[in-house]
């Protein structure tokens, strides 16, 4: 079951789900656009983007946990801030994440458990900008702010910003309540993992 704006902000309310700094405003106001859509809340692109570099002598084992260690030994980082933005050139990869730090915990009293999905938006998505376009899901449990890929498939480049609403989470029910199984991204705290 898909969470309505209405019952979002309820589940954030109640701390069945935790969203921080929590997004505004809650309802359409004047010329500030709301970040709750219909069935999803909208979150923003963090400080950081980090670009892996290219032409190294790097093949990719994905048999192989440990991604982090890849990173940061073969990355590039790049702040961005409101005269700074990033220029995601055409055929370009890039990490970054949220702004925002999601908490979904599994409760122990009761309450409803939560997972979500991290999903695009589609007026980037028309300009060729994909946003966290593999393994959306946000398990029960995950603590953490959220990294996202991005990719330029358009023929342009694409300016991206800090605090820009950059991607959706749609948030869904979880019947049970799960054991604990943790990943390596569980408590990430930036791109590189």
């Amino acid at each position: 079951m898909i969470l309505s704006n209405v019952s979002i902000q309820k589940a954030l309310d109640q701390h069945w789900l935790v969203i921080d700094p929590p997004p505004e405003p809650r309802e359409l106001s004047g010329a500030t656009d709301c970040p709750y859509n219909t069935s999803s809340v909208d979150l923003r692109l963090g400080r950081e983007i980090v670009r892996l570099d290219a032409n190294l002598p790097i093949v990719i084992d994905l048999r192989r946990n440990g991604f982090a260690a890849l990173a940061e030994a073969s990355s590039t980082p790049f702040l961005l801030s409101d005269e700074q933005p990033f220029r995601l050139a055409p055929a370009t990869f890039v990490l970054a994440r949220t702004l925002e730090t999601v908490s979904l915990p599994i409760p122990r009293d009761g309450a409803p458990c939560f997972a979500a999905r991290i999903e695009g938006r589609s007026s980037f998505a028309r300009c060729g900008l994909l946003v966290h376009f593999t393994a959306p899901t946000v398990h029960a449990g995950f603590e953490g702010p959220l990294v996202l890929e991005m990719c330029n498939l358009g023929p342009y480049p694409i300016l991206l910003y800090e605090k820009m609403r950059i991607c959706q989470l749609i948030i869904e029910q979880v019947e049970g309540i799960p054991f604990r199984n943790e990943s390596q991204f569980h408590q990430q705290h930036g791109p590189r993992g």
